[in-house]
């Protein structure tokens, strides 16, 4: 239990800057864009570019990220596994969304059709 809440504590602590540019990289990587990159972040979190911009010059943690976030009602149909973990297992809110987010990215990278990464129901 200790060892999950250090887990929980990391992420929340973790500097959403700092993680950004592997965003980037790994979807640049396999051929998608930033502009692709940020259309999946605005899904999940509601901040446009600008204010997705302001938050990484600001260096706020992932706590502070998703504190002020409008987190996608759609968000709960991503599922499935994600750096070791199911998704839909996680009971920390913040974790789990972090983890919406990863997964997000490794759609994108694996060049999952948008409508699919954004969960659109009718889509």
């Amino acid at each position: 239990m200790e060892k999950e809440a250090r887990h929980h504590d990391r992420i929340a602590k973790m500097i959403f800057a700092s993680v950004y540019p592997h965003y980037v990289t790994k979807v640049e990587s396999k051929g998608r864009t930033t502009e692709e990159l940020h259309q999946v972040i605005e899904w999940l979190t509601g901040y446009n570019k600008k204010k997705l911009q302001t938050l990484l010059d600001k260096r706020v943690t992932f706590e502070e990220f998703f504190a002020g976030a409008k987190v996608n009602p759609n968000a709960h149909l991503i599922t499935g596994m994600i750096c070791g973990y199911r998704i839909e297992e996680i009971d920390n809110p913040l974790t789990r969304q972090a983890r919406y987010l990863d997964k997000l990215v490794d759609e994108l990278a694996k060049g999952r059709k948008m409508e699919k990464i954004l969960r659109n129901p009718a889509g």
